[in-house]
């Protein structure tokens, strides 16, 4: 007869089942495993390791986070008032910006650089495809809004071209 699992029934386990779960415990540390589940003579037992990926992060990083996430604030209040500008370059889809066409080349652009219109300013990623990003009017690059490798929002300012 197959034991079904009831209020009654999960409070009272048998010395076979307090050793499987024991067994099934040690299990887990011997191998790593974050869980096991197993289902024997109609028992089904699941013992799993609490993980709490908080804990893992070594403590000198947070510090260096928080200023970092301070520091990115102006930026983003600085990108509002610049998507009114009139050299803007928004962006025309949600993706992942790239400044290179593959990782360790020379950016399309860098402030300063002269563009015509229909020249590449950036790579966005979206669902696995690079899509050009190409400048809508001849000028000089002012500004870079986005880093290397950002994921963008449609609409947020890209680039700054005067």
């Amino acid at each position: 007869m197959a034991r079904q699992p009831d209020d009654k029934a999960a409070a009272k386990f048998s010395s076979e089942d307090s050793a499987l779960i024991r067994e099934l415990a040690l299990l887990l540390d011997e191998t790593s495993l974050s869980e096991i589940e197993i289902e024997r003579a109609g028992l089904r037992v699941r013992v799993a390791r609490n993980i709490n990926i908080a804990t893992s992060v070594p403590v000198p990083v947070q510090p260096a986070l928080a200023p970092a996430t301070a520091a990115a604030a102006p930026v983003v209040a600085a990108a509002m008032d610049l998507s009114k500008h009139p050299g803007v370059v928004p962006s025309p889809m949600v993706g992942t910006a790239y400044w290179a066409p593959e990782p360790g080349a020379k950016p399309f652009i860098e402030v300063g650089t002269k563009v015509s219109q229909g020249q590449t300013l950036l790579i966005i990623e979206a669902m696995k495809t690079m899509n050009q990003i190409p400048s809508p009017r001849a000028g000089t690059v002012t500004q870079i809004l986005v880093e290397d490798g950002q994921p963008v929002e449609f609409g947020e300012p890209l680039v700054i071209i005067e």
